[in-house]
């Protein structure tokens, strides 16, 4: 039996601002330890023992702006065989899975997948294994399985599982129902029932076995699948599905596309639970997050450069500077480059009410970073005012921004550190540590790094406008024209 992995690497985690933004959202950050959450996620396989062979073909289904991101992300663990499926629009989990399992299917082989988000915590990773061999045995017989987190207390931010009767000679358990978020007395009435596990939203299948569920059930998004697949083609390092056919797919989950409706339809599988012990965490809130963390003697836990002082049971999260917190119960504080969070927390869920206000307000703040990440490297606006924006541009060995020019701009560039390659009009030279050079408003420009080393340099702004939109690009090596 061949098991083959795919991550969906689509969310935004709203609830985790300031650390999380829509441009780079929750599952690339290293919220619990020098590795990002995608990047945990690959390595909750390493070692695997269990009965059948985990493909190294890896494939991650992600939305097309965090794709070079999370190629990055991938190369940074040594991942050589990764397709990335790029979705031009979200379209909930089940078009994304349907997507990797024809791609899975679509040279004649029909491998168990192993469904797993990107944006989860797991810390015991022998207990996750040891449930993925359960559940590829019965996928292997044909089930469709989900991984039913066992509830350690009535939480209400999860949706559960009901599960029925034991699976013959198994752990495993019937499929009954998918519940959404309960009231606190419903959890409470849950959690004493032992019926009821939270969803995990992992899951197990053979890629037909999928593929035939589906179509039965929704007919509409299997259609618009296929034709968004079969019209894929390579871009770089990735495959993009055909925009209009899958634009023109409906939006729903894998729970409430096909798994809640297997007991309609026996013929096609049978839907089970197995039961997962595993230290599991969405991490959907600043509060998730503290839960699933190590905790000093005062139930703390810090990130970054933190001094505490009489606090307890808090969480502070420091990216940029020292943070210091006296005092402090029951607290979460999270410190980034741009933007600073103090809130109790058990109000952490509120958190997305400051992004929806953001975007309302039209602030950067709820969509990037100070830091931005590029295929060719990164940006921090490290300055700006009226008419001047300064930044620190890293460009990558080998890589080049694109040929462009500005409308509204002239940019001034100093080399820091390694050496610079600046393509200015009709003249194309090099520039050392401490040299300059300036580009005028409306020439056609281009920097790359010929060099193995990271490329440095401070770049200042200066015009009328200076927003990232007054960039005309005429080549790029990135695919960016369209």
């Amino acid at each position: 039996m061949t098991i083959r992995t795919v991550i969906l690497s689509g969310g935004s985690g709203t609830r985790l601002w300031p650390a999380s933004r829509e441009a780079y959202p929750k599952q690339l950050l290293p919220l619990t330890g020098e590795r990002s959450l995608l990047q945990e996620t690959m390595a909750r396989l390493e070692g695997f023992g269990g009965a059948g062979e985990i493909d190294p073909r890896l494939l991650v289904v992600s939305n097309e702006k965090y794709r070079f991101i999370i190629a990055e992300q991938l190369r940074q663990i040594g991942v050589k065989e990764a397709c990335i499926l790029l979705e031009p629009i979200g379209r909930n989990t089940a078009p994304a899975v349907t997507l990797a399992a024809l791609e899975a299917g679509a040279t004649g082989e029909d491998p168990v997948l192993l469904v797993m988000p990107a944006d989860h915590i797991i810390n015991d990773r022998v207990a996750f294994q040891q449930a993925i061999v359960e559940g590829a045995r019965q996928a292997e017989a044909g089930a469709l399985v989900c991984f039913g987190v066992v509830p350690e207390r009535a939480e209400t931010g999860y949706g559960y599982i009901r599960a029925g009767d034991a699976v013959s000679g198994s752990r495993a358990r019937e499929l009954a129902e998918f519940v959404e978020k309960p009231d606190a007395d419903t959890a409470a009435r849950y959690v004493a029932s032992g019926a009821y596990f939270w969803n995990s939203g992992i899951f197990m299948f053979r890629a037909s076995v999928w593929l035939a569920a589906l179509a039965h059930f929704r007919p509409d998004i299997d259609r618009a699948c296929r034709d968004a697949h079969v019209g894929r083609a390579k871009d770089v390092d990735f495959l993009r599905v055909e925009r209009a056919a899958f634009e023109a797919c409906p939006s729903d989950s894998i729970d409430y596309a096909v798994m809640e409706k297997l007991r309609t339809a026996p013929q096609l599988g049978q839907g089970v639970v197995v039961p997962l012990a595993a230290a599991w965490s969405d991490v959907g809130a600043w509060d998730a997050l503290w839960a699933v963390s190590p905790h000093d003697v005062d139930g703390n836990v810090t990130r970054g450069d933190v001094l505490l002082h009489d606090s307890h049971d808090t969480l502070v999260y420091a990216s940029h500077r020292l943070v210091a917190a006296l005092g402090c119960e029951d607290m979460v504080v999270v410190e980034t480059a741009d933007a600073v969070l103090v809130t109790p927390k058990n109000n952490a869920q509120n958190v997305k009410k400051v992004v929806e206000r953001l975007k309302a307000e039209g602030r950067s703040h709820g969509h990037h970073h100070r830091k931005v990440f590029r295929p060719w490297g990164w940006y921090d606006s490290i300055d700006s005012g009226e008419r001047f924006q300064v930044k620190r541009i890293v460009v990558n060995p080998g890589a080049s921004l694109s040929l462009q020019m500005h409308h509204h701009r002239a940019e001034h560039w100093i080399v820091v550190r390694g050496t610079a390659e600046v393509q200015c009009g009709e003249k194309t030279f090099l520039l050392g540590e401490n040299e300059s050079t300036y580009i005028p408003l409306g020439i056609r420009h281009r920097l790359s790094n010929p060099g193995c080393l990271p490329l440095e340099i401070i770049e200042v702004q200066s015009g009328s406008y200076l927003g990232e939109d007054d960039i005309v690009r005429f080549e790029d090596v990135y695919g960016r024209m369209q």
